[in-house]
């Protein structure tokens, strides 16, 4: 993958933080850095949710950092961004149902953390801070596609915690003219996504039942659809807004690949890439799902030039070849 720099700059003579460096999508942001010669690439983590065997490949690479510690900590926050010029805001407690389970974990983290990370690099006077932003924002509105400015009620903890963030950046930009960018991630998969625990998200999952001989579990009808998004394309989505110029307020844009896919499509998709055909067995809905999500993803590409690379297709093809390497060693002992 990232055989096509989504850059132009000599990113050499940059310093970079990556916080949650350690994750599926953070790890991912760190190995484009470090394949393309950035001159630091530092990671926070407290490894709650992130993985060593995410990052094992980065600790010799001499522009690698790795600092353990946990956003919730302010002063862990300002040594982190000492001496960096740009933050991808990765750092979460991600999962609808981990938050309804225990939704004074989810904001502790993704709220009073953000706006630790927030502050400190508003002191720090880095050139630019991206984050991690979420679909579950638009809540209950029932607009396909959706657009940034119309959003609806939150369904979940984890959609509030998120929301928050949106304001907190937003009131950031115009009460100290530090501009923020946001990106709105829509169902986000691809290599390094943990398809262990309670909380793993339905593609690895379901590759993981696949390569078992098994059937996954589908929650409803299995008609539910999303903007399903390979990790790539959010890849490009984080340098293209870390480096963006042009950016003189808080703005927020979707991050997707602009198609919907209901879960039973999806099934059959892995199917046929894993040369197998399992009927998949049907359980209650879960609460707090939105039904529908489709994002319109033409502000990213007015603002950031985003243009994303990869289908689903062709994800779900690369990320099926990733796990059948890597899923039997990579997420234990995590």
């Amino acid at each position: 993958m990232y055989e096509t720099p989504y850059h132009t700059e000599n990113l050499s003579q940059y310093s970079f933080l990556v916080t949650g460096g350690a994750g599926f999508i953070g790890s991912n942001i760190v190995e484009y850095l470090l394949k393309y010669g950035a001159g630091k690439v530092r990671v926070l983590d407290n490894f709650s949710t992130g993985s060593h065997a995410n990052i094992e490949a980065f600790k010799a690479n001499p522009a690698f950092e790795l600092l353990e510690g946990d956003i919730r900590d302010l002063e862990i926050c300002r040594k982190a961004l000492e001496g960096i010029d740009y933050l991808s805001h990765q750092a979460a407690l991600g999962s609808v149902p981990r938050s309804i389970n225990d939704p004074i974990t989810s904001n502790e983290v993704n709220v009073s953390g953000f706006l630790n990370m927030l502050v400190s690099a508003r002191d720090a006077g880095i050139k630019r801070m991206v984050y991690a932003a979420s679909s579950s924002t638009y809540g209950d509105h029932p607009g396909l596609p959706k657009v940034e400015n119309e959003i609806g009620n939150p369904l979940s903890p984890y959609a509030v915690t998120k929301y928050v963030n949106e304001l907190y950046a937003s009131v950031f930009s115009k009460t100290y003219d530090f501009h923020t960018i946001g990106l709105r991630y829509f169902n986000v998969f691809g290599p390094r996504q943990n398809p262990k625990g309670p909380y793993a998200a339905a593609i690895p999952l379901f590759i993981e039942s696949a390569l078992n001989g098994e059937a996954p579990f589908i929650n409803g009808d299995g008609e539910t659809s999303r903007d399903f998004t390979f990790v790539e394309n959010a890849v490009q989505a984080n340098i293209k807004a870390m480096l963006s110029s042009v950016i003189t307020k808080h703005d927020v844009v979707n991050i997707a690949f602009g198609e919907r896919t209901t879960l039973n499509q999806l099934w059959n998709k892995i199917n046929e890439i894993a040369g197998v055909s399992i009927p998949a067995e049907y359980r209650e809905e879960r609460k707090g799902d939105v039904r529908h999500s489709l994002a319109d993803i033409g502000k990213a590409n007015r603002v950031l030039g985003y243009k994303p690379l990869f289908s689903v297709l062709d994800g779900l093809d690369l990320a099926f070849n990733w796990y059948k390497a890597n899923s039997a060693t990579n997420f234990i002992n995590r």
